[in-house]
């Protein structure tokens, strides 16, 4: 006997709460697995350079500024590892596994909260008035997860001056970074150049919606945490399979510029249908997802997750990112139709 309401099997069942690409695996991925498959009978560190000129030409750094990993996991751990911190602040609500993998490592946790009344967007002149040099870290998303809100490049170079001053490494995750208009403005890629205490996160498995394919990649100019790096790290993580497809796919610009049409298409629609709800909150996005406060007062986002279920709608509920309650949501972007759908069925219940 179901302990719940069943999904409506005419609806096919939908992510939305696991921020991935719309568009799909790229066909660039299959072609280039298939064309490769003879590789998995050798040693896969013949595919690296490839890669890593890829990565390089797509990310505008230099490829000896690169760290490969098996996903941004695997490459938050390894960081954390390495530069053994002490002491971290870190904003909220931001992504769980930062606070996660801190613990872990024995390092005690300062918040900082984003205002609501400011839609969560980061104030870093204040911000930076909360440093001292009692922090060994910082860690920041931009865009950040789950409020998608995102930080100029401006204030990021302004956030390492201050921490660089102080000591502090500063730990930028950019996983959601491509979803943002005009991210090659947005991102603080070239400001590891100047600022040899930062530390950029890429991952390619929500742009290119392949997280099966686990591949990660930093990008930092400190030739001191490089050459522990090198020394420590192992060499062969990345499969020969993952490094043709990815190398393949970053190439593909046809898929990277449909991506940016219909995510920026998409969301804009969506803000402009859900913003004059008087019984939600939706703070404009800029990453491919957004998130929604209930202000209905007999709406909990658990109800509202499950009348959304019954038509296969999956939202992500919010309440256990730090600084977030039972009434936050986040949904990502997907398809015209699936978002029609998914709009009208939580407008269903805020009416």
């Amino acid at each position: 006997m179901s302990n719940g309401p069943l999904r409506i099997e005419q609806y096919e069942t939908v992510r939305y709460d696991i921020n991935c690409n719309p568009l799909g695996v790229p066909d660039s991925v299959t072609r280039a697995i298939m064309e490769n498959i003879s590789a998995v009978g050798r040693y896969p560190d013949t595919y690296y350079d490839p890669l890593r000129n890829a990565i390089a030409s797509y990310a505008c750094c230099a490829p000896e500024h690169l760290v490969l990993g098996s996903g941004s996991s695997d490459l938050l751990r390894l960081f954390v590892a390495l530069l053994a911190p002490k002491k971290a602040l870190l904003p909220i609500p931001s992504a769980t596994d930062y606070e996660h993998v801190l613990s872990v490592y024995g390092c005690e946790t300062d918040f900082y909260e984003l205002d609501i009344n400011q839609d969560y967007h980061l104030d870093m002149d204040d911000f930076i008035a909360h440093l001292s040099d009692t922090y060994d870290i910082v860690i920041l998303g931009n865009p950040n997860n789950p409020t998608s809100q995102l930080i100029s490049k401006a204030d990021i170079e302004k956030l390492a001056a201050a921490c660089k001053e102080l000591g502090i490494a500063l730990l930028l995750d950019e996983m959601y970074i491509e979803f943002t208009e005009n991210y090659e403005r947005n991102t603080a890629i070239s400001l590891v150049n100047t600022y040899d205490n930062l530390i950029i996160l890429r991952s390619v498995s929500k742009f290119f919606s392949v997280p099966g394919l686990r591949l990660a990649y930093a990008i930092m100019n400190n030739e001191t945490n490089m050459t522990i790096i090198n020394m420590t790290a192992t060499p062969n993580s990345i499969s020969c399979l993952t490094a043709a497809a990815c190398t393949a796919m970053l190439e593909d610009t046809a898929y990277i510029h449909e991506s940016h049409s219909r995510i920026f298409t998409e969301r804009n629609l969506i803000y402009a249908a859900m913003n004059t709800n008087k019984n939600l909150r939706l703070f404009k996005p800029s990453a491919n997802f957004a998130l929604m406060q209930i202000l209905k007062e007999d709406v909990t986002a658990k109800s509202l997750l499950a009348h959304c279920n019954l038509k296969g709608i999956v939202l992500r509920n919010c309440e256990n990112f730090h600084g977030l309650d039972s009434h936050f949501v986040r949904f990502s972007i997907m398809n015209p139709m699936q978002n029609d759908l998914m709009v009208n069925t939580i407008l269903e219940l805020l009416r």
